[in-house]
């Protein structure tokens, strides 16, 4: 099976057998198949300043053409919510009735149904994160900068002169800070991000296909942060629910990412390119 993108055609046959079975079950019930994407990296490109990702043009309108034949589209995300409606407009994308958002690893969610936002209270540990982060980072490499999510907190090195040497030398002290505070350190691209702990793409996707009782799944993602829910595709696997993940591949994509995913792709392009050949072949 093949597609083509801005960029050239895309191979979109899955490498593995497992893969493959996840594919032609997505395509054999649809009616019972979720879909789950990551959107930074996947939906929408990497860029210098994290307010400036917006989708990727004919993304949204593959997403509400996909929703309209599967059981149920999901983002996954650690943004926050709220942000990522802003930013991405899903709100005013006609046919994605049947959406969800689960933001910051799944503690918000967003049902495109009701347009309501479900959150939970910040953990105390991130108040007294945000309050001793200041005086930790007084001394980081200039272009240092900190996303607050309500519910997490982000070190962004990107915009420093050096990012990879700037986040191997501000990792240790932030890690002991978000364990002093019952938090955990997550790296991504380029980031750390301190957060409640237990929270990651893998439960929440878990969760998100035992709410549906989905019969199969999709998950397409671009970094460390996707990994548990590339990993919790092949426990669904183990338990007889077919599944399939995908790479959106780019320059700063972990290597255990690309070479775990049944389907690599070529960045968020290839993504909507992939969602496009799925709908043609469910229609």
């Amino acid at each position: 099976m093949t597609s083509t993108s801005g960029s050239g055609p895309i191979a979109t046959a899955p490498r593995t057998l497992a893969g493959g079975a996840g594919l032609a079950a997505l395509l054999t019930d649809p009616r019972h198949a979720l879909i789950s994407l990551d959107y930074d990296g996947t939906l929408a490109p990497i860029v210098a300043r994290p307010s400036d990702a917006v989708p990727v043009p004919g993304a949204l309108a593959a997403l509400a053409r996909i929703a309209q034949q599967v059981g149920s589209v999901a983002i996954i995300t650690g943004r926050p919510v709220s942000a990522l409606l802003e930013l991405a407009r899903f709100s005013e994308e006609p046919g994605l009735d049947s959406m969800v958002i689960l933001g910051q690893y799944g503690l918000e969610r967003w049902d495109a149904a009701t347009n309501q936002i479900t959150s939970p209270d910040p953990l105390p540990g991130v108040t007294a994160v945000r309050a001793a982060l200041p005086q930790l980072l007084e001394d980081a490499p200039a272009g240092t900068v900190v996303e607050d999510k309500g519910h997490a907190l982000v070190v962004h090195v990107r915009r420093t002169s050096d990012p990879d040497a700037s986040l191997a030398a501000l990792t240790p002290a932030l890690t002991s800070l978000a364990r002093d505070h019952g938090l955990e350190a997550a790296p991504g691209k380029r980031v750390l991000e301190l957060r409640p702990p237990g929270h990651d793409k893998g439960r929440t996707l878990r969760d998100r296909v035992t709410e549906l009782g989905a019969r199969s799944v999709l998950f397409a993602g671009d970094d460390l942060g996707d990994l548990p829910a590339f990993d919790a595709v092949d426990e669904l696997r183990a338990t007889g629910i077919p599944g399939l993940t995908v790479c959106s591949d780019g320059p700063e994509v972990p290597a255990r990412l690309r070479e775990q995913a049944d389907l690599v792709v070529p960045g968020p392009e290839g993504v909507v390119a992939l969602l496009r050949l799925l709908a043609d072949r469910l229609s």
